[in-house]
């Protein structure tokens, strides 16, 4: 996996993208919602990828016609993921590409998760010390799809948006990605990690 000729700039979406971390997150999802008497489906999961929590079950729970408060459950499940946290690994190759250009190109996290839990999965693996810049969903108006999460990284990072790469895993960032006018590069198309 390489970069694009002409990015001057590196943006790392962090669940499934940076970090293998979909499946402790669906575990979460499954034990939390096991407590409420719901199952979180699969294909919904990886639908939603990228988008935060609380957006996630908001929409789950409507969907599902459920009666369940979607921030109580949204939260728990935030704080359940740390409990499978010490499964999460770096992702083959794009990791790879984090290390290789820490110091020599300017890169930032954007990431739909919330700043705690993208904070301690970096610490947790190690990629910490290669991101001075994140940007979360605490941290803009709008998520993905919407482009904000990737224009505060471009500006935080001083590259202009179309220098700017962006690595995905999921749609709604993918959208984002392209919507904010920035090299979009899906993941997937390199990785068959789920």
């Amino acid at each position: 996996m390489n970069i694009h000729p002409n990015a001057k700039g590196l943006i790392f979406d962090l669940d499934g993208t940076l970090i293998n971390t979909m499946p402790a997150h669906y575990k979460a999802c499954q034990a939390v919602c096991a407590e409420y008497g719901f199952e979180f489906p699969l294909d919904f999961f990886y639908e939603c990828a990228g988008m935060p929590t609380l957006v996630v079950f908001d929409l789950l729970i409507k969907k599902l016609g459920l009666p369940h408060d979607p921030n109580e459950v949204g939260h728990k499940k935030e704080e359940k993921f740390f409990d499978f946290l010490h499964e999460c690994k770096p992702m083959p190759g794009v990791a790879d590409l984090a290390i290789k250009y820490h110091g020599e190109l300017p890169m930032a996290i954007g990431s739909g998760g919330m700043r705690h839990t993208v904070e301690r999965t970096l610490e947790a693996t190690g990629f910490d010390k290669y991101f001075d810049i994140i940007v979360s969903s605490d941290d803009v108006e709008k998520t993905k799809p919407h482009p904000e999460t990737f224009l505060k990284c471009a500006e935080l990072i001083n590259v202009e948006p179309q220098f700017c790469e962006v690595f995905e895993d999921g749609d709604p960032g993918l959208v984002a990605a392209k919507e904010a006018g920035m090299i979009a590069t899906d993941i997937r198309l390199y990785q068959s990690v789920k």
